[in-house]
């Protein structure tokens, strides 16, 4: 039985593979959970400067593992069914909570950069999981759509409020309205992603910009990444004083020092994360 999740960790990167590929790595079993934990780890590791996420297989998640909802729906226990709705809602409500908190929250404001490397299908919340992460790279091949209206849900994992802020809040109503998939191609036309390259140079590609980031200012990338969080949310007054603050914490920094030197002596800067 391969594991559900494979976690690389290797050059300052960590790949982080969702691997259920016979369910298009759909979020059942202790996918979600482990993911969460990897995550957790990641961005304590302080050997993990950049983070990337995929899946295994012809997609990179295909969200909610609908055919366990649906024998969940049709199978319950006798005792299942005795027990209280209104608790069973509430726990059903803080344990989405906490497994969205887990990941999607994670890898947006973890500090350190995350990448979504699409490999297939990213639909549903696997959607969402990819927009959660600061850049997304996709194969030519990959698909994108919401399709939450297609199962008759309203949407989890972040994405309700990623999309609007990628490609408009109109576009991001239709898309959720609709479910319509999206080729790769259409999806970086209106700013879901950022790249598209061929198939066969994905990993190529995606772990050469992964290199970038690792080998960059790890500490200065947390609080820029930070800067550009707060900014959804905040006045222009307030931003300038945070920008201000993040400024003066990374000029005491040995990365700030090792670029001012490596700039006066014309070199390449060499970033240790400090």
């Amino acid at each position: 039985m391969p594991d559900t999740l494979i976690d690389k960790r290797s050059d300052g990167i960590a790949l982080i593979t969702l691997n259920r590929p016979e369910s298009l790595n759909a979020m059942g079993g202790d996918l979600m959970p482990l993911l969460a934990q990897y995550l957790a780890d990641c961005s304590s590791d302080e050997t993990v400067r950049c983070v990337v996420l995929t899946g295994a297989g012809r997609a990179f998640c295909a969200g909610g593992d609908v055919k366990n909802m649906a024998a969940g729906s049709d199978g319950l226990a006798a005792a299942e069914r005795k027990r209280s709705p209104a608790a069973d809602f509430a726990r059903g409500v803080e344990g989405l909570r906490e497994s969205q908190r887990r990941t999607s929250y994670a890898l947006h404001t973890m500090p350190k950069p995350t990448i979504a490397m699409i490999n297939g299908h990213a639909v549903g919340a696997g959607l969402s999981l990819a927009l959660a992460c600061d850049i997304r790279v996709a194969s030519e091949n990959a698909k994108f759509g919401t399709v939450f209206r297609n199962v008759g849900f309203s949407g989890d994992f972040g994405g309700s409020y990623f999309l609007p802020r990628l490609v408009g809040m109109e576009r991001a109503r239709r898309l959720y309205f609709t479910g319509e998939i999206l080729s790769a191609e259409e999806a970086r036309r209106i700013g879901m992603v950022s790249q598209v390259v061929p198939h066969e140079k994905l990993e190529e590609e995606t772990m050469a910009l992964a290199s970038q980031l690792a080998a960059g200012p790890t500490l200065a990338y947390a609080r820029m990444k930070e800067n550009l969080n707060r900014s959804w949310h905040t006045e222009l007054g307030a931003m300038l004083d945070q920008e201000a603050l993040n400024m003066r914490l990374s000029a005491t920094t040995q990365d700030h020092r090792e670029a001012a030197r490596a700039f006066v002596e014309k070199r390449q800067p060499a970033f240790k994360g400090e």
